[in-house]
C-alpha cells in the first residue's frame, strides 16, 4: 500500500489498538501478580458520559451518577485514545517510521502520554494532579509511569507487523 492518506489511519488505527491491548494485557499480569488494580473503564466511561451535561469534575468520579452504557464507552474512549497515540506518533516521526519502526521513539510518545492522566484525567476523576489525593501517590505515579512505557513498548512492538503489512 503506498497512499499515505489511507495507510496513516489503517496503520494508526491497527497499532493503536495492537499498543493499547499490550497495555491491557499488562493490566491484567499486573493485577494477578502484584494486586495493583487497572483503572476501571466504567468510571473512565462514567466521566466522559457527564461531558456533554457540563459535567466535567467530579470529586470522586466513583460518586458520580452512573451513565447508561458507561462501560463500553469507557473502553471505547480508552482505545480511541491508543489510537489517537499511535497517530501522534507516526505524525510526530513521520511514515518512514513504518519502514523501520525504532523502540526510542515509541517509548518516548508512550511514555510522554502519562502526562495526559497526570494532568487531565487524574484531577478531573478527584484524584488530584499527578494522584496527589490518592492514598499512595509516589505508588500511584510509579504505576502510572510504568504503564505508560508498557503502552509506549506496545506501540513498537505492534508498529513491526503493522510495518511489515503495509509496506
Amino acid at each position: 500500500m503506498s497512499d499515505p492518506a489511507i495507510e496513516f489511519p489503517i496503520a494508526a488505527v491497527l497499532i493503536g489498538c495492537g499498543a493499547t491491548a499490550f497495555m491491557d494485557v499488562w493490566g491484567v499480569v499486573k493485577a494477578r501478580l502484584w494486586g495493583v488494580p487497572s483503572l476501571d473503564y466504567a468510571l473512565l466511561g462514567r466521566w466522559v458520559g457527564h461531558m456533554p451535561r457540563g459535567r466535567f469534575v467530579h470529586r470522586p468520579i466513583a460518586a458520580a451518577v452512573p451513565v447508561a452504557g458507561e462501560r463500553a464507552l469507557g473502553w471505547l474512549i480508552h482505545y480511541l485514545t491508543g489510537i489517537a497515540f499511535a497517530a501522534l506518533l507516526l505524525a510526530v516521526w513521520g511514515p518512514g517510521w513504518l519502514d523501520a519502526p525504532a523502540l526510542a521513539p515509541a517509548l518516548i510518545i508512550g511514555l510522554g502520554t502519562v502526562l495526559f492522566p497526570f494532568l487531565v484525567m487524574q484531577p478531573a476523576l478527584g484524584a488530584g494532579i499527578a494522584a496527589s489525593r490518592t492514598p499512595a501517590p509516589v505508588r500511584a505515579r510509579f504505576h502510572s509511569l510504568v504503564t505508560h512505557a508498557v503502552f509506549g513498548l506496545g506501540l513498537y512492538l505492534s508498529g513491526l507487523p503493522v510495518g511489515s503489512l503495509l509496506r
